[in-house]
């Protein structure tokens, strides 16, 4: 044997790939499913995003109906029209920077206290993997799943401020 047939065993042996003999199976794991959309709109601060959300999506479609206002006029827009819808779309895009900034800062107690729910429910019932209902219906990633799966309820109740 020559040290090119030696390098790829040794590589192989160090990685522990030489043992083909098939590992045990591990038992059978839970798998549970939340309806983290409905978690989320259960929290007691979630009121707090409802409402922010309501005063971007006013003000900011106040500003889009101006903007597309001049912009149907197409080139019988003035100059002057021009400008403003210009100055319209930078005040719109600022606006909703910092809309989603408050946003952001808004939802992200909300996520961890709907994870840390998620994670207590899951462990205290013995689920190892946990699913968003929605994204596993909608993905055909699940097709059957009994209602014992469900988790929702249990993690609402779970749920912390």
């Amino acid at each position: 044997m020559n040290v090119k047939t030696l390098a790829p065993l040794a590589v192989v042996a160090a990685l522990g790939f030489g043992s083909l003999v098939p590992h045990a199976q591990t038992g059978a794991q839970k798998i549970g499913f939340v309806n983290v959309n409905e978690v989320l709109k259960a929290h007691p601060s979630n009121g707090t995003v409802t409402a922010l959300q309501t005063k971007a999506n006013t003000e900011l479609g106040a500003i889009d109906a101006q903007i597309k206002a001049i912009q149907a006029k197409g080139a019988g827009a003035t100059a002057a029209e021009k400008d403003q819808a210009t100055l319209l779309t930078t005040t719109l895009n600022s606006k909703a920077k910092d809309y989603n900034d408050q946003l952001a800062k808004a939802v992200a107690p909300i996520e961890k206290a709907v994870d840390a729910a998620v994670s207590s429910t899951a462990k205290a019932q013995g689920f190892s993997v946990i699913m968003d209902k929605g994204i596993a219906a909608t993905s055909s990633l699940v097709i059957y799943a009994d209602a014992s799966t469900d988790l929702t309820a249990t993690v609402i109740k779970n749920l912390k401020p």
